[in-house]
């Protein structure tokens, strides 16, 4: 297994960015748009020559809604859905087809793109950063992946809810500086604070502040939930029966919300970057200057 610095790519929260951030006017020579594969590109080559690292992964939504996530909490995602039950697209079918050029943008640089079944890309992300012996940094815009933050293992979040070339590196101080917890309590914290934008209600009453005062006080949610059901403990009445009768969500929320370790084989195969191959991809999608931006960032050397 190597140990040098690793790079996880959260590439749908990334190529979404780029798709959003850079306008869809970029057309390649055929006119297909090409905005969110030149971001993709460019995103990488910043943070490779910002970051040095020995191997970078494209983690791939294989699944963006597993439905074993679903079965435990059906809210899950539902907001994303569309009156037929898809994903619902939020760019005019713009975007769809640049995911496989960016797959291919990826492979041909020499990045592995790896998806299982079954799992989203935070799990693949999870898997990775859970097992890598080395320096992990995970790019995303996903405060999720907050929860793999480790500072003992040098894993950190570089997140982009700023930009790619203005994010912040996340380690447990800017964690308990942000929310008043360790990286280790963020799953508990999140499960009870909720999240609207992935259809996770959360507890009825607990926000951010009152979640961290009661993970200060009581450590985690086994020890938030015995306090609830002791009447002469420190919580007020309306959080103590929110807990209560949010016990069956909460026990479904740890488990969709902790992100899986165990999501796929973590063989890292990076290949050489294929030169040649990518100067002529980049032409034929009117990729400019992004291709040697990319060359430069991620040839040996």
């Amino acid at each position: 297994m190597a140990s040098g610095r690793l790079l996880l790519l959260d590439s749908a929260s990334l190529y979404f960015r780029a798709f959003f951030g850079i306008p869809d006017t970029l057309k390649g020579p055929d006119g297909t748009v090409v905005n969110a594969v030149r971001g993709m590109v460019d995103f990488t080559s910043t943070l490779a020559t910002q970051y040095r690292p020995e191997a970078i992964v494209a983690c791939w939504d294989d699944d963006w809604r597993p439905q074993w996530r679903v079965d435990l909490i059906p809210s899950y995602k539902t907001q994303r859905l569309d009156d037929a039950g898809a994903e619902a697209d939020t760019t005019g079918g713009l975007l769809g087809p640049q995911v496989p050029l960016i797959a291919e943008a990826m492979k041909l640089l020499g990045i592995p793109v790896v998806g299982a079944a079954g799992a989203e890309a935070d799990d693949i992300i999870g898997t990775f950063a859970s097992t890598w012996d080395g320096p992990v940094d995970i790019v995303t815009g996903d405060r999720d992946l907050f929860q793999l933050v480790d500072d003992d293992r040098d894993v950190r979040v570089l997140y982009v809810a700023r930009g790619v070339s203005n994010h912040d590196v996340v380690d447990n101080a800017w964690i308990r500086a942000k929310y008043d917890i360790d990286a280790a309590s963020y799953v508990d914290f999140a499960v009870m604070r909720g999240d609207a934008s992935d259809g996770l209600p959360g507890v009825a009453g607990i926000g951010d502040k009152t979640a961290a005062v009661l993970l200060a006080e009581f450590g985690d949610i086994d020890g938030i939930l015995l306090a609830a059901a002791d009447a002469s403990s420190s919580i007020k009445p309306r959080v103590r029966q929110s807990l209560l009768d949010s016990t069956d969500y909460i026990a479904a929320a740890r488990t969709v919300v902790a992100v899986k370790r165990d999501a796929c084989d973590i063989t890292v195969d990076t290949g050489p970057v294929q030169v040649q191959a990518f100067r002529t991809f980049g032409q034929a999608w009117g990729l400019g200057g992004a291709v040697d931006r990319a060359l430069t960032a991620l040839q040996p050397g």
